[in-house]
């Protein structure tokens, strides 16, 4: 069974690349769920786990701005608003060996201590959200051990349970977990929009072209938008 709210507010038609968002003309805002990408400390804060990298965190950073103000139309306008977090069990039990030795290999090893705690470890202060768009009471708090939202998590039935037939992408990185995502719910039948200035990637090329590619083939996964188009294509 899923549920049958619905708002007063509808989103679209959106300008977007390389179409009008959504496919279907226009949808109800309780129908549409923002998903917020693992806006965490270890993947956009000093000390963390991109930054133990040698990564510019600059990158992952320049859509925080946008995702806020996007944040808080979602919330007015009364979608589903999803957070997710990438981490690990304390004890690293659902640490796959390869991604460890990855992690090790750049100097990042997850588990080992750092800055800002365990790296990428459930419970340690590198793997909360970032207060810029930290969630408010009633928000779905979704954690992941993987790259992809919907890999070993109840996302999709969170989803459907709400009656949520169309997502609205944000986070970090565009190219990793942004991406697979986004992958992963135009498998499921879910009409996507990723907004291009609420995302980041700890390369510019690679966030380019991750953009890039949703666009092939007249939308091989759905669409890019910025989040003022989204806003400006709101209606209440």
């Amino acid at each position: 069974m899923t549920a049958s709210v619905t708002t007063r507010a509808r989103i679209g038609p959106v300008a977007a690349n390389p179409y009008p968002w959504p496919y279907d003309g226009s949808v109800d805002a309780a129908r549409t769920a923002l998903v917020c990408i693992d806006w965490q400390v270890d993947f956009c804060g000093p000390g963390g786990y991109v930054d133990r990298m040698g990564y510019d965190i600059g990158l992952t950073r320049a859509g925080l701005p946008a995702t806020a103000a996007m944040l808080a139309h979602a919330r007015a306008t009364g979608m589903l608003v999803v957070h997710t977090r990438e981490g690990h069990a304390p004890d690293l039990s659902d640490l796959p060996a390869n991604k460890r030795w990855r992690s090790a290999r750049i100097g990042a090893e997850i588990g080992s201590p750092g800055p800002t705690g365990r790296i990428l470890v459930r419970g340690e202060p590198g793997w909360e959200i970032v207060p810029e768009v930290a969630p408010v009471e009633g928000e779905v708090l979704l954690d992941k051990p993987g790259k992809g939202a919907f890999y070993a998590t109840n996302l999709d039935l969170v989803l459907r349970t709400r009656g949520i037939t169309h997502l609205i992408l944000t986070g970090i990185t565009t190219d990793v977990c942004v991406h697979t995502t986004m992958r992963e719910a135009n498998d499921r039948g879910y009409e996507c929009l990723v907004l291009s200035d609420c995302t980041g990637a700890t390369d510019p090329s690679n966030h380019t072209a991750a953009l890039h590619m949703v666009t092939m083939q007249g939308g091989v996964f759905g669409a890019v938008a910025t989040s003022t188009a989204v806003i400006e294509g709101t209606t209440t």
